[in-house]
């Protein structure tokens, strides 16, 4: 575990990115550094990771590691107040964990399943009940008239939550669970003061969709989508969507007639 004892006083921003040690995760810790913010990271081997290491050697004050497993929820609330503890506050929480494992019906792995919902879903379930009494405290102090900006709270989910489509939906499922929260939560938050946005986005050139053996409408590299999520963080809009092409089709499927959108997806089927 590693410990600050001080930093100068600036003007940046505190975030705590979960989900940040390759992929998109990496490339918006990239971006955020390089607009000199103070940023947390966490993933499960995040002290360990080559990337993140080279990383905080040329940034040493302004970016913390911490190792944080979101399906371990016995350790989340000590690796909550010690994400909390590195800058003395946080200004800003990123959920950017993400597990994909496409299956079909007779192949379904219950525990790749229950690992969706985790990291998914519940992961961020879990961290938003724990971090809630911190920002709620920091809205009544000071603090927060000295940051001139109310606390930003960002989802990334995915296009996926959408409509559920074919051998995709362990992870589609936690993800449109993920949606259908924040829109819930989002009038509440405000009222709170918190700020909650999510980014909806579509295939990104990574490990996970290496899985795929389909073409992939509107795949991005890892940086794209960081640029667009590092825009999304600055937009006054709730949601975020692109590439356009995928978010106008999987949109317009959600909006069909359920006859009509389960008639397209059947034709998705590897033997349809």
């Amino acid at each position: 575990m590693q410990t600050v004892t001080e930093f100068s006083k600036s003007d940046t921003k505190r975030y705590w990115l979960v989900g940040g040690s390759e992929g998109i995760g990496l490339e918006l810790v990239k971006l955020l550094l390089a607009e000199n913010h103070q940023v947390v990271v966490s993933a499960r081997n995040a002290e360990s990771n080559h990337n993140l290491l080279s990383l905080q050697r040329q940034y040493p004050k302004t970016l913390m590691l911490l190792d944080c497993d979101v399906r371990q929820t016995d350790c989340l609330a000590d690796k909550t107040h010690q994400a909390w503890s590195f800058f003395n506050g946080l200004d800003g929480w990123i959920y950017n964990a993400g597990v994909y494992h496409p299956m079909t019906l007779d192949e379904w792995d219950i525990a790749a399943f229950e690992s969706m919902n985790q990291v998914n879903y519940l992961g961020a379930v879990h961290l938003m009940n724990l971090l809630l009494p911190y920002f709620k405290t920091k809205l009544k102090s000071k603090d927060l008239i000295e940051s001139q900006s109310p606390p930003l709270w960002l989802w990334n989910i995915s296009l996926a939550s959408d409509f559920g489509l074919p051998y995709g939906g362990g992870y589609s499922a936690p993800k449109a669970a993920l949606q259908n929260l924040a829109e819930s939560l989002k009038p509440e938050l405000e009222q709170s003061g918190i700020e909650l946005k999510v980014v909806n986005h579509g295939f990104v050139k990574t490990r996970l969709t290496a899985q795929n053996d389909f073409a992939m409408l509107g795949l991005m590299t890892p940086k794209d989508a960081a640029q667009k999520l590092l825009k999304a963080l600055y937009s006054p809009n709730f949601e975020s969507r692109f590439p356009f092409n995928l978010a106008f089709v999987l949109g317009l499927i959600k909006r069909l007639p359920k006859s009509w959108a389960l008639a397209i997806t059947k034709r998705m089927l590897k033997n349809g």
